[in-house]
């Protein structure tokens, strides 16, 4: 009777340990396996860690779920859409060695059937890539780019110099899987050079200037000059036309004109009307009536 109830006690452990074992059984289940959703835009590669495959596998995956075992692989996810990235300043080199500060922008992308092929080459993540490989690539490209410019060229020609910069970029990526779409900088003359270009255009803007004083004052003594010939003509025609007036009254005083007007102004009563008037050669003589007498 005492061995049944020894053995009948211990019957409720049975359940216990099979739940545990159920439970092992899952979480040792979810530690093996790992599922992750690639997100649009991105292709997930899987790496296996161990065995005698190590590497990337031949398959690149698109967007969806993979299942993979965390033990033995793992899986990254690149972008295959534009990518931006700005580089802090760096200093380079013109020809006549002049140094410039750099500060580019870069937009690029992935190009989707070379990621394994770049992760084979570099076995980073992305963002570790630009901040080595690619930074080391966009330094290289400024470096040459510079070294064939003077200074003076180099601020004068900023469009072509860009040009090559990338002309330089894409001969060095676009065969490893990266397409250079735009590159732009921020372009930092020495301080000595930028001070002789403030001067320079400070030069030109005086320059400017006075040329457009001179202008104004040119214009403005042609002005003076045209309103002094103008008042001067209208003058000249004011006094033509009084010496022709003069002219023809002078013409118009006939003797007996002026005995008229010396009868006339008699009878308006002016003082200094004369008495006598003499005739031609002295032989007529005709006495006036006196001021104030009847007529």
């Amino acid at each position: 009777m005492a061995q049944f109830d020894s053995v009948t006690g211990r019957s409720w452990l049975r359940p216990l340990i099979f739940l545990g074992l159920l439970l092992l059984v899952i979480v040792g289940g979810c530690s093996l396996i790992k599922v992750e959703r690639i997100d649009a835009g991105n292709v997930g590669i899987k790496v296996n860690l161990a065995g005698t495959a190590r590497g990337v596998d031949d398959i690149t995956y698109a967007t969806g779920w993979v299942f993979y075992s965390p033990l033995s692989t793992a899986v990254y996810e690149f972008p295959v859409y534009t990518q931006h990235k700005e580089y802090e300043e760096f200093e380079v080199q013109s020809k006549d060695g002049s140094g410039f500060g750099v500060a580019p922008s870069l937009n690029y992308f992935v190009q989707s059937d070379k990621v394994d092929d770049i992760f084979r080459q570099y076995r980073r993540p992305l963002t570790d890539i630009e901040n080595g490989f690619l930074k080391t690539a966009v330094y290289e490209a400024y470096r040459v780019a510079t070294n064939r410019y003077t200074a003076d060229s180099l601020i004068s020609n900023r469009g072509s110099y860009e040009a090559q910069v990338k002309a330089n970029l894409v001969s060095q990526l676009q065969a490893m899987g990266f397409t250079v779409q735009q590159i732009t900088t921020k372009l930092e003359p020495p301080a000595s050079l930028k001070a002789a270009i403030d001067a320079k255009n400070t030069a030109v803007q005086t320059g400017l200037q006075t040329e457009n004083r001179i202008r104004q004052a040119e214009a403005q003594a042609r002005i003076n000059i045209a309103e002094a010939e103008g008042r001067a003509k209208a003058i000249r025609i004011a006094a033509d036309a009084q010496a022709y007036a003069n002219q023809k009254q002078q013409q118009s005083l006939t003797p007996l004109l002026v005995q008229m007007r010396w009868i006339e102004a008699w009878e308006k009563g002016g003082s200094n009307v004369p008495t006598y008037s003499g005739g031609n050669g002295g032989q007529f003589l005709m006495q006036m009536p006196a001021p104030g007498a009847a007529k």
